[in-house]
């Protein structure tokens, strides 16, 4: 499974391409409304540090404007892709991008129906947002199961890129289903390589080592 983080914050993308783990990244206007560079500028900068996916969202909801946004993204850099919301117009703007070869993202999925639609139109990759399903008391997982199986049945070629990500066992339940990607906060990715027992056992082999020495 790949790893990318979600985030627009350059200290936290370095620090996470240093583990050797970090396998792309991806943006939206409330993440780059945190940081101080502007928003074209920034993405420029996280492309030279992360040479996989970057994910830049447009903000036009009708597809003239989604088709013009996608294109100035686009022209920042090869591994730009672009995230479209996942409504009418941006069925029709994931089409024409992937006719014209420009990686598209449809973002803020909720039911396995828009999954199916935004994959029919060509998609690169579909986001489906679990953390805020589980906030209305439904099942986010759920519906990474029954896309997988979707996505396995057609043969489809979208990628299924869990977002939304809230805590280290969401990224562990995405793998066993067999997503494709996990987006998660820096903050969730520097929790996996996290256990107690870890910690406890590095305390007492170093401790013991000490008592040994002094003796």
């Amino acid at each position: 499974m790949k790893f990318f983080i979600d985030t627009a914050n350059l200290e936290q993308i370095k620090s996470a391409a240093a583990m050797g783990v970090l396998d792309g990244v991806t943006t939206n206007p409330s993440l780059a409304a945190k940081e101080t560079t502007p928003y074209r500028e920034l993405l420029a900068e996280i492309c030279k540090v992360v040479p996989g996916p970057v994910s830049a969202e447009v903000l036009a909801t009708e597809y003239d404007g989604m088709m013009k946004e996608a294109k100035e993204l686009a022209a920042i850099a090869d591994n730009i892709v672009v995230k479209i919301p996942t409504i009418l117009e941006g069925l029709k703007a994931i089409k024409s991008l992937t006719e014209e070869g420009i990686h598209t993202n449809a973002t803020l999925v909720f039911s396995p129906s828009q999954a199916l639609l935004v994959a029919k139109a060509g998609a690169s990759y579909v986001s489906p947002f679990i953390g805020r399903l589980d906030d209305v008391s439904t099942h986010g997982m759920e519906l990474i199961e029954q896309i997988v199986t979707i996505y396995h049945n057609y043969s489809f070629t979208t990628e299924v890129l869990v977002a939304s990500v809230r805590h280290p066992m969401h990224v562990v339940e995405a793998a066993l289903i067999g997503a494709d990607v996990t987006t998660m906060p820096y903050s969730v990715l520097s929790k996996l390589i996290k256990h107690q027992l870890t910690d406890i056992g590095l305390e007492k082999f170093i401790s013991d080592f000490k008592k040994a020495q002094q003796g």
